[in-house]
């Protein structure tokens, strides 16, 4: 009798079933189920709910339609904030500051560090509508924490989410996001051996010198990868919904945001369904990006 074993092709596959049924109902299902109803006048409410018609590209055509395409509360309007988004949130934002706080953490005392990463950690993991519920109370004209700094100091109060809403959920995804960024670049910076560093000490080196002439090119995998990974996270994000509700007047209403605006209180599905393909094509890109450096890196280790 042949005896079974756990290392064997059919117990891998025995483990990977279920996963392998999991995957298949609620991502490449749902994946094909979007591109189909992005190619139809689904809606959520009237005749077009039970019988949708197909409508070719017609959902696409309208997103991209020149006339009205810029003005806001439209899909070119929030394309083009959400790319302003990304670029100053994630690339400059969370990577500058994220790399900033790592170099600064190599030089500092242990305890110091400590600290430092319990408090940065602690925004990235702690759950979006808490974060979200204490940005908005620290940002209240009324009542808020920041404007009664201001009053305390004799500054007039500002009505941040009002008057500023792009910069405020700006700061709000750079403060948030950083976290991962300076994880991630600690490591890389502790990978590089210590003797690197003596030695540039020894010939009187400065903390940029080192930093520009020996960190910088040693942890560049890092870097792209982090880029890369925080651009698609920025590009999703959801968060900034909790502070503005895409608004004031459409000023914050990013993709995601404008996404589930046209599906899920317009009730146009067919729409909300085409703008999801096209952030899945997006996303797509990037990750095609992020394999292929990934690779580069693999075989230039090898």
């Amino acid at each position: 009798m042949k005896r079974f074993s756990l290392l064997s092709n059919r117990a891998g596959l025995a483990f990977m079933t279920p996963a392998g049924i999991l995957v298949a109902l609620f991502v490449i299902a749902p994946f094909f189920w979007v591109i189909f109803v992005s190619f139809t006048n689904r809606t959520l409410l009237g005749r077009t709910a039970l019988e949708p018609e197909f409508v070719g590209l017609a959902n696409y055509i309208a997103l991209f339609n020149p006339v009205g395409f810029f003005q806001r509360g439209q899909f070119g309007f929030s394309l083009i904030l959400t790319t302003q988004f990304v670029l100053i949130s994630a690339l400059i934002g969370q990577a500058l500051l994220g790399m900033l706080l790592a170099w600064l953490l190599q030089s500092v005392p242990k305890t110091v560090k400590s600290l430092t990463e319990t408090v940065v950690i602690a925004a990235w993991i702690l759950p979006e509508v808490v974060i979200g519920f204490a940005w908005f109370a620290f940002l209240d004209y009324d009542n808020g924490t920041l404007n009664g700094i201001l009053t305390s100091l004799g500054l007039p109060p500002g009505d941040w989410l009002l008057q500023q809403p792009f910069w405020v959920i700006v700061i709000f995804n750079t403060w948030r996001g950083a976290a991962f960024s300076m994880m991630l670049f600690n490591s890389a910076f502790a990978s590089i051996p210590p003797s690197y560093f003596q030695a540039a000490d020894v010939a009187g080196a400065s903390s940029w010198q080192k930093f520009r002439d020996i960190g910088l090119p040693l942890i560049r995998g890092h870097v792209v990868t982090d880029l890369i990974l925080i651009t698609m996270w920025t590009f999703n994000t959801f968060t900034p919904f909790l502070l503005t509700n895409g608004g004031p007047s459409y000023r914050t209403e990013l993709l995601s945001i404008y996404t589930y605006r046209v599906a899920f209180r317009d009730f146009d599905f067919g729409k909300g369904a085409a703008v999801g393909v096209i952030v899945m094509l997006v996303n797509l890109a990037f990750a095609l990006v992020y394999l292929w450096v990934a690779r580069r890196r693999h075989k230039g280790a090898a």
